[in-house]
């Protein structure tokens, strides 16, 4: 495995100034642009993925696609919620909050929200969780379309192409991103297919990994049969299992379900000690994925300021 370095004080600084540099970018590049009635906030905590200054806080996808983990009334109430001109808003409102990049599926409306939201100016990035042979097209498709600055092999289709002896399928995805001259990921839930890669040596840029196995019973359908589980099964110990695995390796990791899903306790207290968690367990170089719904709270302004808050200074790794 290619193993991460000991961060000491040098590879503090070097943080610090990869933050003081992004955020010089952003001042520079977005003051100017409208992004609604909220005074723009300073760029949040920033890591790099290849050249692009990428926000610790991605905003995710999930809510926008109606994919809640709580049951078909929610997927449909998010799916509701988000509309074309919703998803716009939204996206904008996570800029002048600090966040520069979304993660995104390339459905028909994504590829209509991500055209009005750079009509109107804005200089948000996104990275695309696709797979080869998906009903949203190929690779080339997807970038000539949206325009992303990387493409993520899909989570749940990677870890069923290990399952199925046909990694190679996944690896191929790897040099067709770069091939087509965007930044290239891969996403599991799985840890062992992470570790695998990571042993081998793939060339992916970057990781993103979920921080609950919510795949184990499709691997493992015999501990189905003895666990008697209703749905996903998501179980504390596998954050930790995931974040020891991502301070290993000597990429950049996107944790997401950072939440459980929704699953998590998700009054004040329990979404704080979630984002501490995962900033005080991934490495300085690694940021986090989450979606937000913000349909009864401010979760795009509450889920910035706890990444302010837990993702600025940089953990020291034993």
């Amino acid at each position: 495995m290619a193993l991460k370095s000991r961060t000491g004080r040098r590879q503090f600084l070097i943080g610090i100034s990869a933050t003081a540099a992004a955020t010089s970018f952003a001042t520079a590049g977005f003051r100017s642009e409208k992004s609604g009635d909220s005074p723009r906030q300073p760029l949040l905590p920033t890591i790099f993925l290849g050249q692009h200054p990428v926000t610790r806080l991605i905003a995710g996808w999930n809510p926008i696609g109606g994919y809640s983990y709580l049951g078909r009334n929610m997927d449909r109430h998010m799916r509701e919620y988000f509309t074309v001109d919703r998803t716009a808003e939204f996206l904008l409102k996570c800029e002048t909050e600090g966040i520069n990049t979304h993660q995104f599926d390339p459905t028909a409306d994504m590829v209509k929200v991500l055209r009005t939201v750079r009509e109107s100016g804005s200089k948000m990035q996104f990275i695309c969780l696709h797979s080869d042979g998906s009903r949203h097209g190929t690779p080339k498709d997807v970038v000539a379309q949206t325009f992303p600055i990387a493409l993520s092999h899909h989570g749940g289709v990677t870890d069923k192409l290990f399952r199925e002896g046909k990694a190679n399928l996944v690896h191929d995805y790897v040099k067709q991103a770069h091939d087509l001259g965007v930044l290239a990921g891969v996403s599991a839930h799985n840890p062992d297919n992470i570790k695998r890669i990571a042993d081998e040596g793939w060339e992916n840029d970057f990781f993103m990994t979920c921080f609950y196995y919510v795949t184990r019973y499709n691997d493992h359908p015999e501990q189905l049969a003895e666990q008697k589980t209703v749905g996903k099964a998501f179980y504390a110990q596998d954050a930790t299992t995931m974040t020891n695995l991502a301070k290993q390796i000597d990429k950049p990791c996107l944790g997401f379900k950072i939440l459980a899903g929704g699953r998590a306790p998700m009054d004040r207290g329990g979404v704080k000690e979630a984002f501490s968690f995962a900033f005080q367990n991934l490495k300085p170089t690694d940021a986090v994925i989450v979606g937000m719904y913000p349909k009864f709270s401010d979760e795009i302004r509450e889920d910035a300021n706890l990444t302010r808050e837990y993702g600025a200074v940089a953990p020291e790794l034993s």
